[in-house]
């Protein structure tokens, strides 16, 4: 991960320049992985995240807002009793590894100065935030509790004294020097990655700087050590030396790399990356900025990833048994629309039984509805008499007549059904807040789809999701349901009468509105708003997907209609390709 040691260090150089002396005013625990501290300090308050998340563990200043769970963790109170009002004393690094010791001095129960610890450990799947008393360095609590079933090398329990990670023999690189470097050179194996080296014997170290060192070195990153010459030796220390002494100097230079596609990051670092080009790279003024901005986006789409994934798995369980279900009843109504022969042959049987013997399996019987007189030979079960077979045929005929009632009754509500699975499937790939995957999740509870609790909604209700917000090049709101939630209230609280509504035709896709001003709207901006309904579709990923529209009038829900279905008339229809480029050409306007 790009969030190494030398990160790290940066990150601690601007918090002793932020919040040393600081005073801790509210402790807030969003995750059941992550917290944050507002500390207030030279007339600022600064909000503190710390994550111990597994895929995205961090610790950094936040400037964005996250909701409250309705009543604090166990955790979060622990910090609150034993932090509140507390005065940061020291925040430093153990060695160059990605663990933070922050030192707090507060007031105990008695009201005697107590000093804490918080330790902050960014090690991946092994992360955790720990209090500890220092002066018994011991274990108060931490978020993430460790038993001898879960690791039988490092526990962390309450009452347990703190041991520090492993550092598997790794040299720490701030006390590099010449002999030792060669020394390792010549102990790791020969058929080792050259790149490979730094990370694996040095502490804090990620594979993003290793190949930094080599590119600066200009040594390829995967030729095996042993084929190292000494004039390229002598490279890799000097441009590893010289990085380590701009970490000694405190000489950062914070930076984002981009990826090939708009506004998304591959990596970040401390250190200006030269490795990927000038024109890839993002600069701004601090680490904790550059944390902030690539985590907000991708730590919260792997929340929200893992938090789709099971109710995806149980809705797409669902939609194939519909399917199936349908399938089965359209073969029913099939059969069912063939049920005049039965009665036929019933009938024919029934004029005829005086010259019908017990025991036949089939009979040739003058067919007296039709107009010729064609014989028809007609199956018989030998077990029963011919008016037992003639009171079969009646049944089945009277059975399959009541079938086909009750199928073309059935088959649109399962038709309704699927729609309705397949639009809350694409409703789960548009969500972009976890916010409006619980808005889901709770109307999949209502219908009966999901088990659970249905939560008692109250007067206000701080948390709202909203829908995408887009302006057009002409300069109108253009607005973007996510789920069926946003699209009802989209359709039928937001838009007025006079607004275009836009949908994909015949697939699941978001409601899409175009504010309309009093006038006509040009073309370049319906085609915009027919991208946005393409793009959040089904259809996401075809060619020529079609897109109807039609004033917001037409758009009717009918009674007893799941939410986000709707029916609609007097419409147009538009041919557009959804193309990612294009939807990033249209200007978003974020929340």
């Amino acid at each position: 991960m790009s969030l190494d040691g030398i990160v790290t260090r940066n990150i601690i150089y601007e918090l002793n320049n932020t919040i040393l002396g600081g005073r801790i005013n509210k402790v807030y625990q969003h995750e059941k992985d992550e917290i944050s501290i507002h500390i207030y300090n030279n007339g600022k308050n600064n909000k503190l995240l710390i994550s111990a998340s597994s895929n995205n563990p961090r610790i950094h200043f936040t400037k964005y807002k996250k909701s409250n769970p309705s009543s604090p963790p166990m955790f979060c109170m622990l910090l609150r009793k034993h932090l509140s009002g507390g005065t940061i004393l020291k925040i430093q690094q153990l060695q160059m590894d990605r663990v933070i010791f922050i030192d707090i001095s507060s007031l105990d129960e008695l009201g005697q100065p107590s000093t804490k610890r918080l330790i902050v450990e960014i090690m991946g799947k092994y992360s955790n935030i720990i209090l500890m008393d220092i002066d018994s360095s011991k274990v108060i609590d931490s978020i993430k509790r460790v038993t001898a079933d879960m690791s039988r090398i490092r526990q962390i329990l309450p009452g347990m004294e703190y041991k520090f990670p492993l550092q598997n023999n790794k040299k720490d690189p701030l006390t590099l020097n010449k002999s030792q470097f060669y020394e390792l050179l010549k102990d790791n194996s020969i058929n080792k990655k050259i790149f490979k080296f730094f990370y694996t014997n040095y502490i804090g170290l990620s594979p993003l700087i290793s190949k930094e060192i080599c590119f600066l070195a200009n040594v390829d990153i995967d030729r095996p050590l042993s084929t190292l010459k000494d004039e390229e030796k002598k490279n890799l220390f000097d441009c590893f030396i010289s990085i380590m002494n701009k970490i000694k100097n405190d000489e950062y230079s914070p930076v984002m790399i981009k990826n090939n596609y708009k506004n998304s990051f591959m990596a970040f670092h401390a250190l200006d990356i030269k490795q990927f080009g000038e024109q890839n790279k993002i600069h701004l003024d601090s680490m904790n900025e550059v944390l902030d901005e690539y985590y907000i986006k991708n730590d919260k789409m792997d929340r929200i990833h893992q938090k789709s994934q099971s109710m995806k798995k149980s809705i797409q369980i669902k939609l194939e048994r519909s399917q199936n279900k349908l399938s089965k009843q359209k073969q029913e109504l099939l059969e069912s629309e063939d049920r005049e022969k039965y009665k036929i042959y019933a009938d024919l049987i029934s004029a005829n039984l005086y010259r019908i013997e017990k025991g036949l399996e089939v009979v040739e019987l003058e067919n007296f509805y039709d107009e010729n007189m064609k014989k028809i030979r007609i199956p018989l079960n030998k077990r029963y008499s011919p008016a037992q077979n003639a009171q079969r045929y009646y049944k089945k005929y009277s059975k399959l007549k009541n079938a086909n009632k009750l199928l073309l009754k059935q088959i649109p509500e399962t038709k309704n059904e699927i729609e309705y699975l397949e639009n809350v499937l694409n409703a789960i790939d548009n969500c972009t807040e976890v916010i409006e995957l619980d808005e889901i999740k709770e109307e999949l509870i209502e219908e009966g789809y999901l088990k659970g609790k249905i939560k008692k909604k109250k007067k206000k209700r701080n948390a709202i999701s909203k829908p995408h917000h887009y302006i057009s090049s002409d300069g109108l709101h253009i607005y973007v349901g996510k789920n069926n939630k946003q699209n009802d209230f989209l359709t039928l609280k937001t838009a007025r009468k006079d607004d275009l509504w836009f949908h994909v035709q015949k697939m699941p896709g978001s409601h899409v509105i175009i504010r309309v001003e009093n006038e006509e709207v040009p073309k370049k901006t319906l085609k915009e708003a027919a991208l946005l309904a393409a793009y959040f579709s089904k259809g996401k990923n075809s060619n020529n997907v079609a897109v109807d529209y039609t004033e917001k009038k037409n758009v009717k829900k009918p009674k007893n209609a799941k939410s986000g279905m709707v029916t609609y008339e007097d419409f147009n229809t538009i041919f557009v390709t959804p193309d990612k480029n294009e939807i990033d050409k249209i200007n978003r306007v974020e929340d």
